[in-house]
Order: C-alpha cells, then structure tokens, then sequence
C-alpha cells in the first residue's frame, strides 16, 4: 500500500469521523444551557444602537 493510499483511506474514514463529529459539537454548543446569555446578547445586539428612526 502507498503512503497516498494510506492517506486516503484514513481522509475517507477517520477524518470523516472526526470533521462530523466537530461539526455536531459546534452546532449543538450554542443550545448549552450556560450560553443562553450570550444568545440573548447576540439576538438583541442588531437593536442596541437603534433610536426607532428619530
């Protein structure tokens, strides 16, 4: 086996893995229970500097 293929079968199968598995962990830490505060921050920061058009 060359070292391309061996590269190859660990791209299509453990980094698959790995790549998945950080992107399940990036999506599901905005619904942590600790980061409520900073989502209420985030979805109301586009209004922090508004003066109802006045």
């Amino acid at each position: 086996m060359t070292f391309y293929e061996e590269l190859r079968h660990f791209a299509d199968s453990h980094a698959l893995t790995v790549i998945f598995a950080l992107y399940l962990l990036l999506c599901l830490w905005h619904f942590r229970p600790a980061a409520k505060p900073h989502v209420e921050a985030a979805k109301l920061s586009i209004f922090k500097d508004d003066d109802d058009g006045q």
